[in-house]
């Protein structure tokens, strides 16, 4: 897949590490508030090995209040723009649903678009991906931030899922648009088991021929099986990436870069004797 000139070959897995400048995120909300630690962070990240910053200014936690464009985009630009003189050469994503915010980010040197709503949410943003060029990430998402934890029903989990991915990479591909990733959102609109099921059943999304990216960092799904905080959940993310890359992930989305690179390393050495042994 190519960024503005530069190709990923997604047969390695990659990783994406979160700059989160939203003040109210689940994890590490205000943080990250100064040029310094926007520089610093996203340095250390690359050092550890992330080929992609995905740059987030709104919460989509549960229950997240909402804020309108022009603050999330008074968030976005300087962060941005300061990633981008800094390290001229890093894949920057932007975070974001509202393809009045995908298109100006775009024009400041983002490389890609990383959309939780797959879509949804502005039915414009499709347009401003064809129009653009950008590669972008469609993740499934059942009803909105402030309500997808109230109750998620499905009839069958993946093929809900499924059905969604067709219907927007065919709007997509119609479009000329064939640099999409897909994301099955885990903990967007699913309950416990659901998303356990989803991160068992991963393989099945390879169906679309695309590469297919994790986001399970720090997670409630951690958090309600082991009794601990999003502060606490190191552990039990590094436990989860691995077996998204043994069920094939081929993009890991994280806060910690090192250990989900030293995940990728260890499932690598690991799958050498799987395929000799075939």
């Amino acid at each position: 897949m190519e960024f503005n000139g530069k190709i990923i070959d997604f047969s390695t897995p990659v990783v994406m590490g979160i700059l989160n400048i939203a003040p109210d995120s689940f994890y590490d909300g205000g943080k990250y508030s100064t040029e310094e630690e926007w520089i610093d962070h996203t340095g250390q990240m690359i050092k550890d090995g992330a080929e992609i910053i995905d740059i987030g200014a709104v919460s989509t936690r549960p229950n997240a209040p909402l804020i309108d464009g022009q603050e999330e985009i008074n968030r976005l630009l300087p962060v941005l723009k300061i990633i981008r003189v800094n390290y001229p050469d890093i894949i920057i994503s932007v975070d974001t649903y509202r393809s009045t915010i995908a298109r100006q980010v775009i024009k400041q040197g983002a490389n890609m678009i990383n959309d939780i709503s797959g879509g949804r949410f502005d039915h414009n943003m499709i347009d401003v991906i064809a129009q653009t060029g950008v590669p972008y990430v469609i993740m499934h998402i059942q009803g909105t931030p402030q309500n997808m934890q109230i109750n998620p029903v499905y009839e069958n989990i993946v093929e809900d899922i499924k059905s969604f991915f067709h219907r927007q990479i065919d709007k997509l591909n119609k479009l000329g648009v064939r640099n999409i990733i897909i994301d099955p959102g885990f903990g967007f609109g699913k309950s416990l088991d659901h998303n356990y099921e989803l991160l068992f059943k991963l393989k099945s999304f390879h169906t679309f021929g695309l590469p297919l990216m994790a986001g399970i960092s720090r997670k409630s799904m951690i958090n309600k099986v082991l009794g601990t905080s999003p502060a606490d959940a190191l552990p039990g993310t590094i436990v989860l990436n691995t077996i998204a890359l043994l069920n094939g992930a081929n993009l890991l989305r994280v806060h910690d870069v090192k250990e989900a690179m030293d995940a990728i390393r260890l499932v690598a050495k690991y799958k050498e004797f799987v395929t000799s042994d075939q």
